[in-house]
């Protein structure tokens, strides 16, 4: 089920096929879309702003295990729903 992200006010971040490679891979995509749209939204920016190889693994190695544990969002904590 896809998340409804016209109500968001920024700009929406495409999912680059890398992370949702990733995702898959570590059988995380269901976690990642019960997170809220803002926070989808920011991940994608965040690791696909990164201007550097080793920093958008960096972000992407995070959100995996931001998902995994599923109690920090950004490095913040995160009670879910």
């Amino acid at each position: 089920m896809k998340k409804d992200l016209s109500s968001l006010k920024r700009p929406r971040h495409p999912m680059p096929e890398f992370v949702a490679e990733a995702l898959t891979k570590h059988k995380l995509f269901e976690r990642y879309e019960q997170r809220p749209a803002y926070q989808q939204n920011d991940y994608i920016g965040w690791i696909s702003n990164a201007k550097r190889e080793e920093t958008r693994q960096k972000r992407l190695d995070q959100m995996l295990k931001e998902l995994k544990e599923g109690n920090k969002y950004m490095n913040m904590v995160y009670k879910g729903d």
